[in-house]
């Protein structure tokens, strides 16, 4: 398990998917977080355009990675008609039941679904004694946690979570999701 502290980062507080990278937007707003809030309508679009494509890349592949879970457990892709739409209206904002966070996982009990987004990061999340639970490594760029619903993934960058790992990491969902 890990601490009690606060969870940090950007989205809805009943999140029932949280996405755990290692730094905020190097944005003035976003280095001083204290807690987790919501984004507003066109927040995203204001911070792809202050820090630039890789930024972009990250709330795109979330929204895809979204549209891409099971709907039988999750029913992102039903909220909007495509995934650009999903981004750009509802990922992170309020009773989107979504989160990215720059804090490590709180696990509960509760049915949310983690995403460690990046080996490297899991693992000095793990060696800082931040996230105490056995992963199952499935290769170099997955593992598992079922019992915790943690999934460890590749960064949320095109060209490490390609659209073949992002059927992947569904799928890996799934069995979280069954698991419960």
């Amino acid at each position: 398990m890990t601490s009690t502290a606060t969870n940090l980062g950007m989205g809805d507080p009943h999140f029932n998917v949280a996405v755990y990278i290692a730094n905020p937007p190097p944005m003035p707003q976003y280095q001083t977080l204290s807690t987790l809030a919501p984004l507003i309508d066109g927040e995203i679009d204001a911070i792809n355009q202050a820090c630039g494509n890789g930024w972009r890349k990250v709330f795109n592949v979330y929204a895809k990675v979204l549209f891409a879970l099971p709907s039988e457990h999750h029913c992102f892709a039903k909220q909007a008609a495509t995934w650009q739409t999903y981004r750009d209206k509802l990922l992170l904002q309020a009773n989107s039941k979504t989160a990215l966070l720059f804090s490590p996982p709180q696990l509960t009990h509760e049915p949310t679904l983690h995403i460690i987004a990046g080996r490297t990061h899991a693992k000095s999340l793990i060696n800082q004694g931040l996230l105490n639970i056995t992963l199952d490594w499935l290769d170099d760029e997955f593992a598992i946690n079922t019992q915790h619903k943690v999934i460890v993934c590749p960064y949320f960058d095109y060209r490490q979570l390609s659209n073949i790992k992002i059927a992947r990491l569904s799928q890996l969902v799934a069995n979280c999701s069954k698991s419960s």
